[in-house]
């Protein structure tokens, strides 16, 4: 049986623990596109070209996170942004 693409298999597992969506909407706010809202699609996403570089960092060439990968990365990215902002003294 074919895999998923990376980003509907992590939907269909919020969709199985939907408490976790408010986590994962927060962890991808950070990663908005400076004046996102000026240019289409209106929508608050990272640039591609910071997701392919965190992709090939990673992961290097051919080779995306699993689900459950990109499930913990962006847990941690929400644990770990009130540290974050205790450092900068907010």
């Amino acid at each position: 049986m074919p895999s998923l693409p990376p980003f509907v298999a992590l939907a269909a597992r919020l969709a199985l623990h939907p408490v976790r969506l408010a986590r994962i909407l927060r962890a991808g706010w950070t990663f908005r596109a400076r004046d996102w809202y000026r240019r289409p699609p209106f929508l608050p996403l990272p640039p591609a070209e910071y997701l392919e570089w965190r992709l090939h960092t990673a992961y290097r060439e051919g080779r995306e996170p699993s689900p459950e990968e990109a499930e913990r990365y962006l847990d941690w990215v929400v644990r770990m942004r009130p540290r974050a902002g205790a450092r900068r003294g907010r």
